[in-house]
């Protein structure tokens, strides 16, 4: 089930964001989830998350600023079932572009945003403490 995030689910979201994400966004969550930006969040039967997506809106341009599914819950489909489900608010809600930033070395991540119709137009050098990063877009 995908529904908006709630302040009830941060404590599990803080715990999903440190354990899945190796650089993550200081102080975005509590913001995030009281808007404006999107925050999303897909959960089991019992209402409990198991990953969240938060989208920043610029414009006609929303930035995704975090992605993140719990890592024993990978590889189930949970990450593409809350991209999409954010895309098609985004575009209804009246944006033309998601746009995101990703590890240059992290080829699990390039792979997933590859086959969600993402494309590469900047590269950015020392982006991240670990290294670059790329700007990857995706019109809605």
């Amino acid at each position: 089930m995908i529904r908006p995030a709630t302040t009830d689910d941060l404590p599990r979201l803080r715990a999903i964001q440190t354990a899945a994400l190796a650089e993550p966004w200081n102080g975005l969550l509590g913001p995030a989830v009281e808007g404006p930006p999107v925050a999303l969040a897909v959960a089991d039967e019992a209402g409990e998350p198991d990953g969240y997506a938060i989208a920043i809106p610029q414009d006609t341009v929303a930035y995704l600023a975090e992605l993140a599914v719990a890592p024993g819950y990978r590889g189930e489909g949970r990450g593409s079932r809350l991209l999409t489900a954010l895309c098609e608010r985004l575009a209804a809600d009246g944006f033309e572009t998601l746009e995101l930033t990703v590890r240059a070395d992290d080829k699990r991540a390039r792979r997933f945003y590859d086959d969600h119709d993402f494309v590469e137009r900047d590269r950015l050098p020392g982006h991240y403490e670990a290294g670059d990063g790329l700007l990857l877009v995706r019109r809605l």
